[in-house]
């Protein structure tokens, strides 16, 4: 069995940003030359998440809306965590968006199912962050 693993960075420019990293995961894939396996990819911060759904900009208002609904950003007040920092709603909103997805690897492809898509989904954003893709088979 072969191990590959590489970290994708990002420079998000607003707070909360769903970045489609799907085309980079596939390069990663590419680059390992792994055929059958599992792929991992999962969000370097506790701010951020990893998922897979459809690349439709309604769904992704959708998330936005939803989202604020749950774990509002404003007032920063109502958060026992928010001192030094201002970003409470954004862990909460990791909480729900999850941290990690896997993918099967099938013939050297990502196993997806027909609108499937990877998606980084930032919630305290305009700075550097990171993803790390992990890849073991054959």
């Amino acid at each position: 069995m072969r191990s590959y693993r590489k970290e994708l960075w990002f420079n998000t420019t607003q707070r909360r940003e769903l970045i489609n990293i799907s085309p980079d995961v596939k390069n990663c894939l590419r680059e390992s030359g792994i055929k059958e396996g599992l792929c991992l990819v999962n969000a370097m911060h506790i701010t951020a998440s990893v998922f897979i759904n459809d690349d439709e900009p309604g769904l992704h208002n959708d998330f936005e809306k939803w989202l604020e609904k749950l774990a509002p950003e404003k007032p920063y007040s109502q958060y026992q965590h928010n001192g030094f920092e201002d970003n409470a709603d954004a862990h909460l909103k990791r909480t729900v968006m999850g941290r990690e997805v896997i993918v099967a690897i099938t013939d050297g492809k990502l196993d997806f199912g027909h609108w499937e898509q990877i998606f980084y989904g930032e919630f305290d954003g305009m700075r550097k962050k990171r993803v790390l893709v992990k890849i073991i088979g054959e």
